[in-house]
């Protein structure tokens, strides 16, 4: 493929199933894919790089004023997020929508119940999935499909990211289902609501319909498919090279 630009570059280093997944968008889009990527990225470390909220907060503040900004500050994922909104493939409500979702992680320590972390997910990693497919013409009838998808993707994360949260002094798994500071604590006392998570995760959406131009936004999905399964049976979900083939494979057939 051609030298990768600057922001395509923190894409691949900071969320490489995305990435990949993006190579499937159109060329004419795909900048603008690795800019969401990377201004995702952005958004997801504002928490993990504090303990503090406020300082989490004010993080998320400043990506909300880039958003809203006539001109484009300068920072490396910030010039080309305003490019992407200026010439109309992505919509800065909808970015501000995943700015909000975030807001939720850094004010709250952890989530009451299994329906709001499901909300969560579906603010955040469902979030991305809605911003990416409209802005690769998926029709509006589809995208809570999208969403759905994208929050299936980003269970099976937070599931597989449980031992690294944990040594972060963070647990993202509701308080219903595991006693958060005995996760932190112990992250294999968690093992039993890993598996029921995944083994209860919501149905996958149809998505049959969705053009093939717009694929990008929804192979996610088969990451997530194959993580949600073995997390259910209690095998570690580790990306290997089968996953990558099958997701290539699912990007040449233009279906999920």
């Amino acid at each position: 493929m051609p030298d990768l630009s600057a922001v395509g570059a923190i894409a691949r280093a900071h969320d490489p199933d995305r990435f990949l997944c993006a190579l499937w968008t159109p060329p004419e889009r795909r900048e603008a894919a690795f800019a969401l990527i990377a201004f995702n990225h952005e958004l997801a470390k504002a928490r993990e790089v504090t303990d503090k909220p406020l300082v989490a907060l004010m993080r998320l503040t400043w990506w909300r004023e880039v958003l809203e900004a006539e001109a484009p500050r300068h920072h490396e994922v910030a010039e080309p997020l305003h490019a992407a909104i200026a010439e109309g493939t992505l919509r800065c409500d909808d970015l501000l929508a995943m700015v909000e979702a975030r807001e939720a992680e850094a004010e709250e320590e952890g989530f009451p119940s299994t329906g709001a972390f499901h909300a969560f997910l579906s603010g955040t990693a469902g979030g991305f999935a809605v911003t990416l497919g409209r802005a690769l013409g998926a029709p509006p009838e589809l995208l809570p499909a999208l969403q759905r998808a994208g929050m299936l993707y980003g269970l099976a994360g937070v599931l597989r990211a449980l031992p690294a949260h944990a040594a972060q002094g963070r647990c993202l798994l509701p308080a219903d289902r595991v006693d958060p500071a005995s996760v932190i604590a112990d992250p294999e006392r968690a093992r039993d609501a890993v598996r029921a998570l995944a083994a209860e995760a919501p149905p996958e959406p149809d998505l049959s319909a969705l053009p093939r131009g717009a694929v990008a936004a929804a192979l996610p999905l088969v990451l997530a498919r194959r993580d949600l399964r073995r997390l259910a049976r209690g095998t570690p979900a580790r990306r290997g090279t089968l996953d990558r083939l099958v997701v290539t494979l699912a990007g040449l057939r233009g279906r999920v």
